[in-house]
């Protein structure tokens, strides 16, 4: 990153903010630093962006599913991610985002879901996913112990890393809670931390039709979608969601390649 960085696209916040803005600090004045994807594409360093645009021009730009050589610079993108699994449900939902070729990231717990179902876990990764750290217990990380939180994080990354050998790059705080305390303990296990902009609230309802008109009343360019592959309605909800962000001109991607050409800063916090 530049060593100087405009106030818009760094932005010390502090104090109490709701878990609707999408950005806690419970107490006192911690502050962290958080900037936008657009921004953090705009703040690229010089060589990332050469190399994206060199690869463009020779047609050498990854790609796999639809949204994989996307430039988000220039497209109209949103990026799709599922909270809280995997559980019984994420197969399922793996089958339709293969079908309509579209990656998503999967912020994912440890305890229940990722060391009982590690069949899931390899499967997120071998078909294009990104597989990404949503603690171990979900416990709000603001609200214990800085050695608790460290545990929270590095032990999912640990068993991640023992199931795919790649170890995640992106965590989401639960509850969106996080302080200048998880965001040090993100910079040094590596991982940058990602809110959203989009939320159904599917652990509300199971009715799909109202957690799509939820998610496609909120979803604009740029923006992160937070959806839950744990909960029965989700899942069923996904193709119709897909298919009308696909009708109003959106391309569907992970988070990481909603920043690319800039890469996920460990410590910071990307918000829409």
């Amino acid at each position: 990153m530049p060593t100087s960085i405009s106030a818009a696209r760094r932005t010390l916040i502090a104090g109490l903010l709701t878990a609707t803005s999408l950005v806690l600090a419970l107490s006192g004045c911690a502050t962290y630093d958080v900037t936008a994807p657009a921004d953090a594409r705009a703040d690229a360093p010089a060589a990332a962006v050469k190399a994206k645009d060199a690869a463009a021009e020779d047609g050498k730009a990854p790609r796999g599913a639809a949204g994989d050589a996307v430039d988000c610079r220039k497209a109209k993108c949103v990026a799709l991610t599922f909270d809280a699994g995997p559980g019984e449900h994420t197969n399922r939902l793996l089958d339709i985002l293969k079908k309509e070729k579209v990656h998503a990231t999967f912020f994912m717990l440890g305890k229940n879901h990722v060391e009982k179902r590690p069949a899931e876990v390899k499967r997120i990764d071998a078909e294009g996913h990104e597989p990404a750290n949503h603690t171990w217990s979900h416990q709000i990380l603001t609200d214990i112990p800085a050695a608790s939180a460290r545990r929270e994080m590095s032990r999912l990354q640990d068993a991640v890393r023992k199931i795919t050998g790649k170890t995640p790059r992106l965590m989401r705080p639960p509850q969106g809670r996080t302080d200048e305390t998880v965001s040090k303990i993100s910079k040094d296990l590596g991982l940058a931390q990602v809110l959203w902009s989009v939320t159904a609230k599917d652990y509300q309802t199971n009715d799909s039709a109202l957690i799509t008109k939820r998610v496609l009343e909120q979803t604009e360019r740029d923006g992160i979608i937070l959806l839950h592959d744990i909960y029965r309605g989700t899942v069923p909800a996904v193709p119709g969601i897909l298919k009308e962000l696909k009708k109003r001109g959106y391309t569907i991607v992970t988070v990481s390649r909603l920043l690319s050409p800039a890469k996920p800063e460990p410590g910071m916090v990307y918000r829409p």
